[in-house]
């Protein structure tokens, strides 16, 4: 009898290692074709164009990770990337597919620059704080008007966000050019810059500013929450299955509103962390398509917290080799943004295909 239960044991360990591997490889194969074939069709575009494919990657790798001014410049964009990952990701965890943080992040940054205006003549470490609750405040009420749509009205919550973004980005311009707008800014209307005092430093060693070290701490807070509190369970299990969720009795309705909030939060507060270490005021240029690349960055992570990290980085390291793809070969520098639009459209087509039987192969 003993040996029979020896020979159970062991027989078991393989199948649940092998179920295992197989989950891992499920995970990863969608993620790796996309991978590839957004090699193989911007190769193809870069060598329609009468430019080499080696050369090109070459350049991008040196661009974004050839030395440590790349190094700089692929964290100091990977800084506002995590932040709008997590505005997708968190959602997500509620089942939520939010694509509004572009909106979320620019009346962040605009609220920041508001209130770090009014502050100008206190501390920078009672304004920082300040500015950074006002961005979150901000991105977190208007976000959470798409899942309270959702909740309360039945409207989807990916067109709800997208509508409520180009809102906001007009509510932006509207107020950058008029009532808070810096007489002295002619040209490119901004509210009025900070003064140097309130400047977010970079960090020791590094030419990049504290906002990355910011982000990477809310990742990983936000990876810890959903991993080992009953908050996270709760947020999974109402993502998961609602009905089964209701029946053990858990708030589906502010879970998701909340998580919506959550992600909204981490939006305005990339565009506070974008006036206060970037910028120095609200303007235009805090409208630069880091809202958009967060949901590329969450749904390559699979919606994990902490994967949007190194997903982020990657990502910040291909748009920083643009400039040196315009200087060395003549590419115009949104190159990389058709890279990313392969990527991204690639990785959705794979994921559409998930659990089929075209990835798992015959068992």
């Amino acid at each position: 009898m003993m040996n029979g239960s020896v020979a159970v044991t062991v027989g078991a360990g393989p199948s649940v290692l092998g179920q295992r591997l197989r989950d891992f490889g499920e995970a990863v194969t969608p993620a790796l074709a996309a991978l590839l074939i957004s090699v193989v069709l911007f190769s193809a575009a870069v060598a329609l164009a009468g430019f080499s494919p080696v050369e090109v990657w070459g350049l991008i790798f040196e661009g974004g990770f050839g030395s440590a001014f790349a190094w700089q410049n692929s964290l100091q964009r990977a800084s506002p990337l995590i932040l709008t990952g997590l505005a997708v990701a968190l959602p997500a965890q509620a089942g939520r597919v939010i694509i509004g943080a572009e909106g979320a992040l620019v009346l962040g940054g605009l609220a920041a620059a508001a209130l770090g205006d009014a502050m100008a003549t206190l501390s920078p470490a009672v304004v920082w704080p300040a500015m950074a609750l006002a961005g979150m405040l901000a991105g977190g009420v208007w976000i959470a008007i798409a899942g309270w749509l959702r909740e309360k009205r039945e409207v989807n919550e990916t067109i709800a966000s997208l509508l409520l973004s180009f809102i906001a980005i007009a509510l932006f311009h509207q107020a950058v050019e008029t009532v808070l707008r810096d007489p002295a800014s002619l040209n490119k209307p901004s509210t009025r810059p900070l003064p140097d005092a309130l400047m977010l430093p970079n960090m020791p060693g590094l030419d990049v500013h504290w906002g990355l070290a910011v982000g990477i701490v809310v990742a990983l807070l936000a990876w810890a929450v959903m991993r080992f509190t009953p908050l996270g369970l709760a947020l999974r299990v109402a993502g998961g299955n609602p009905r089964t969720a209701l029946g053990v009795g858990l708030p589906v309705a502010a879970l998701t509103i909340g998580a919506c909030a959550a992600g909204g939060a981490c939006a305005g507060l990339a565009g506070a962390i974008e006036v206060a270490a970037v910028q120095g005021s609200a303007s235009s240029s805090l409208i630069a398509g880091y809202g958009y690349s967060g949901i590329l960055i969450a749904f390559a992570a699979r919606f994990s917290p902490a994967g949007v990290i190194p997903v982020a980085l990657l990502v910040g390291g291909i748009a920083s080799s643009g400039s040196l793809l315009q200087r060395r070969l003549g590419l115009p520098d949104a190159a990389v943004t058709v890279l990313l639009g392969f990527a991204f459209v690639a990785l959705i087509g794979c994921e559409t295909l998930r659990g089929r039987s075209f990835w798992q192969g015959r068992r």
